[in-house]
């Protein structure tokens, strides 16, 4: 049984000063908007992608926030190159309080006509490489009996799409496998005080999503109760509420963000 805890007002159940998040594909797109949520509340941030120089900008950017960021490179498939980030995480921080789990990819190809190294490529980004990077922050987590794990899902992997609004079924599977992980791991974990939950986001305009919508924007739109895509900010509430202490009784929990879409 944990301890009883002191009364926090709302102010500090939100506060993140002093915390360590690493967000995977956190230069660009989602992962970057949610990194500048937690550096707003006060995280220090690692931001890694395969990609560094893009990683190198955007954790510039965060420090003109006040908080320490790191930029890394890592392939999230690679297990030895997760291992390097985690090392260099505690190397620079001491400990790691957060991991978002936001690299991915898609793939678009009808399900008869995808090949096998497309649904390998997918399936290893998004579904083994979240596993590759809990796997190695929980080690440390579990020695802190603290941490908090983000994945990212999407509102693809609660249901499935018609081909009009896109042929993507390796994206689908992988998400749909990251829920079930989520929610599996939140039992194994929750009683080390590790929380374990998921954001599915709706249709976002990111650098993956761009030309699904150009293409199919109205028939999108016709299918989200908002009328409108998500924006720029529509995800910082709910990747600072999952990485603080507000969130810690919510475990194994998917939380959508998409306008109404699944409702």
């Amino acid at each position: 049984m944990f301890a009883q805890q002191a009364s926090k007002t709302i102010q500090q159940l939100f506060d993140l000063t002093g915390r360590v998040a690493i967000i995977t594909g956190g230069s660009i797109g989602l992962g970057r908007q949610m990194a500048e949520a937690l550096a707003e509340a006060g995280a220090n941030l690692v931001l890694c992608a395969r990609k560094k120089e893009r990683c190198e900008e955007a954790a510039h950017a965060m420090e003109k926030l006040g908080v320490r960021a790191l930029a890394l490179a890592c392939d999230v498939k690679d297990q030895a190159s997760v291992e390097q980030l985690i090392a260099a995480t505690v190397s620079a921080f001491g400990r790691i309080d957060v991991l978002i789990n936001n690299a991915g990819i898609s793939w678009g190809a009808p399900t008869e006509k995808m090949t096998l190294a497309e649904w390998n490529k997918v399936i290893e980004t998004n579904l083994t490489g979240t596993f590759l990077c809990a796997q190695a922050a929980g080690r440390i987590m579990l020695k802190q009996q603290s941490g908090k794990i983000i994945n990212m899902a999407s509102v693809s992997g609660l249901k499935g799409a018609p081909p009009e609004a896109v042929e993507a079924i390796a994206y689908h599977a992988s998400k749909g496998g990251v829920i079930s992980f989520t929610r599996d791991l939140a039992v194994k974990w929750a009683r080390h005080n590790i929380q374990v939950n998921a954001i599915a986001p709706g249709w976002f305009p990111t650098h993956m999503s761009d030309k699904v919508i150009e293409h199919k924007r109205d028939y999108l739109l016709s299918h989200i109760p908002a009328r409108r895509f998500g924006t720029d900010y529509d995800l910082k509430g709910a990747a600072v509420f999952l990485a603080s202490d507000a969130s810690s009784y919510v475990n194994g929990h998917v939380l959508v963000v998409d306008g109404g879409q699944c409702s």
